[in-house]
């Protein structure tokens, strides 16, 4: 067991004396008469007396912290505790002064809270990070008015967490603020999340304007009616996004980085870097995003994306994640699933599959990720159309090719696709198509066939990143079959 010892609580000693009494062991925390001891764990043994009298020490230590604000009381006392325990680890805190020789010739570390404290400002507002932050909290603090923060159609946990905790940020400096999303959270766990965590978000009717509030911000995605229902012209104020943008991206204040493998990464990141504790809910929701877009941190995952989970971990309500990661999965999803499997077109290490008219199109991805671990399959694209649109969604793993680019060249032609090299989607408007008698989907079903499978396999044989790739195959325009039939 490590007995540790602590002489002195200055203003920044108080608060590492307090973690240190939560860590066990037997610990003896020795203070002034007149300082102060909130804080400090129940079974840590607090002594009012004299940091640099011996009489005040136990019998043994192993660990002693010298952390009192006066300079010259913390040098005595550091070489006191040397003379009383020869072979303990100490540690001491040069106070309100600055280096000491004779306090670094006793401690086998000094930290210098001056320089420490002067770092850390500096960090604060002078590298990239801190200026990022400081431009942000200047752009939101100029919204005289209500602030929304929308998320990209239908959302995932990534743009679900990363819209409460910019809410939260904007709060926190005064602006009234709203989490909204065009479309439905339809994936058992993305509803599991909302609910457990009792998010509050609003729902904003198709083509509903936002003329009401004073400013808006756009997260995971990039550009207004892209992938939302706003207005393409909507002025945007804040835009904070992991995904490379597919046209120029325009706001106040923006943060774009395809680096990192979520936007709960850069929001993480926000709220560190303003020393924000996040709420429970904040915190779980940002975890929860960050490891559902990384796939658990094995796909396109980087060290900033550990760092912000290490940040949150602390603050995360693990009963609550434990249940949103185990939700019951519905006979609609298990129905889609299934007609994915049996509909399976396997060419080598690639599978296509249409499941024809679906209600829930976030069970296309999850039959795309449990399609992905089919043995000797590294594609998955699965499709299925609903209120007049072909909804695709992607995965690869283990493949040079990138899968974003694929979609992009498949269909970026006759809709919108785009996405990350492992994992991507596409939205295709059913055109004529949609005039097809409802008596008539399987004949529906075997047209997109034709326009999705049979596309992406096209251009997989001559990917985007070939090195002698035919550029006709990405020039060249596609309509859907029967067009020049109406």
């Amino acid at each position: 067991m490590v007995r540790r010892l602590v002489l002195g609580c200055g203003h920044a000693g108080r608060t590492v004396a307090g973690v240190v009494s939560t860590w066990g062991g037997d610990l003896r925390v020795v203070v002034s008469d007149d300082g102060a001891t909130e804080g400090f764990d129940a079974d840590a043994e607090v002594i009012h007396g004299d940091p640099t009298d011996p009489e005040t020490y136990p019998e043994a230590a192993d660990v002693v912290l010298v952390l009192g604000d006066d300079p010259a009381c913390n040098v005595t006392a550091a070489e006191r505790a040397r003379e009383s325990f020869p072979n303990a680890l100490i540690v001491a805190s040069t106070g309100d002064g600055g280096a000491d020789e004779r306090l670094a010739a006793v401690a086998d570390r000094v930290v210098d809270t001056r320089a420490t404290l002067a770092d850390h400002l500096l960090e604060a507002v002078a590298d990239d990070g801190g200026k990022r932050v400081c431009r942000l909290l200047g752009t939101l603090r100029q919204i005289d008015g209500r602030l929304a923060v929308v998320m990209h159609d239908n959302p995932d946990p990534d743009a679900i967490a990363s819209a409460i905790a910019l809410a939260d940020i904007a709060r926190s400096v005064g602006v009234a603020t709203d989490a909204c999303y065009y479309g439905d959270i339809s994936h058992q766990e993305n509803q599991a999340l909302v609910n457990l965590l009792d998010l509050d978000l609003r729902t904003l009717a198709p083509d509903e304007s936002l003329d009401d509030y004073a400013g808006v911000a756009l997260v995971d995605h990039s550009r207004p009616g892209v992938n939302d229902g706003l207005d393409p012209d909507t002025a945007i104020d804040v835009v904070v996004d992991h995904h490379p943008p597919r046209g120029p991206v325009t706001a106040r204040f923006v943060d774009l980085r395809s680096n990192v493998g979520a936007t709960s990464t850069l929001l993480a990141e926000y709220l560190e870097r303003l020393g924000r504790a996040p709420s429970p809910e904040v915190a779980t929701a940002l975890l929860y995003g960050i490891r559902i877009d990384t796939r658990e941190f094995t796909r396109e995952a980087v060290e900033a994306d550990f760092e912000a989970a290490a940040f949150l971990y602390p603050h995360v309500d693990g009963s609550v994640l434990e249940r949103v990661e185990s939700p019951s999965m519905g006979p609609e999803v298990l129905s889609i699933l299934a007609a994915a499997i049996h509909n399976r077109d396997v060419r080598g290490e690639v599978l296509t599959t249409g499941v024809g008219r679906i209600r829930n199109r976030d069970a296309l991805a999850q039959a795309a990720d449990k399609l992905l671990d089919m043995e000797g399959i590294r594609i998955v694209v699965v499709y299925g159309f609903m209120d007049e649109t072909v909804y695709v969604s992607g995965r690869a793993r283990g493949t040079a090719v990138d899968l974003g680019e694929v979609l992009r060249d498949a269909l970026d032609a006759i809709g919108s696709a785009g996405g990350h090299a492992d994992m991507a989607g596409a939205q295709i408007p059913l055109g004529i198509l949609s005039a097809v008698d409802e008596d008539a989907s399987d004949s529906l079903a075997d047209i997109v066939d034709d326009v999705v499978a049979e596309r992406v396999f096209e251009v997989l044989e001559n990917p985007p990143n070939a090195p002698n790739r035919d550029p006709s195959v990405a020039d060249a325009a596609f309509e859907f079959p029967l067009a020049d039939d109406s």
